[in-house]
């Protein structure tokens, strides 16, 4: 099972589980290496990241919501100043 899930929502699914209130995580264009030591939700707000890890590259953008499942290391190359809601389980 892959460790990135990327989907689209859509507005209903958004508001009922109040994604929009979810605090919000803003990083500028750069690259970096980065683990995930518990498993998160995000939904992209705006902007352009590639993420690279052990399964191949994910590209992901604006109206994306992705799961990073617990355990996944990976290097984040945002290609265009990136904000997200973002939500840990």
């Amino acid at each position: 099972m892959s460790k990135v899930i990327i989907e689209k929502l859509s507005n209903k699914e958004i508001v009922k589980r109040s994604i929009n209130q979810w605090p919000i995580w803003e990083k500028e264009v750069s690259k970096f290496d980065w683990y995930f030591d518990s498993e998160e939700e995000c939904q992209i707000i705006e902007g352009e990241v590639e993420v690279e890890t052990p399964e191949g590259k994910f590209t992901i953008k604006a109206g994306d919501f992705v799961t990073f499942k617990e355990g996944l290391k990976c290097v984040w190359n945002v290609k265009k100043t990136i904000r997200k809601h973002y939500s840990f389980k």
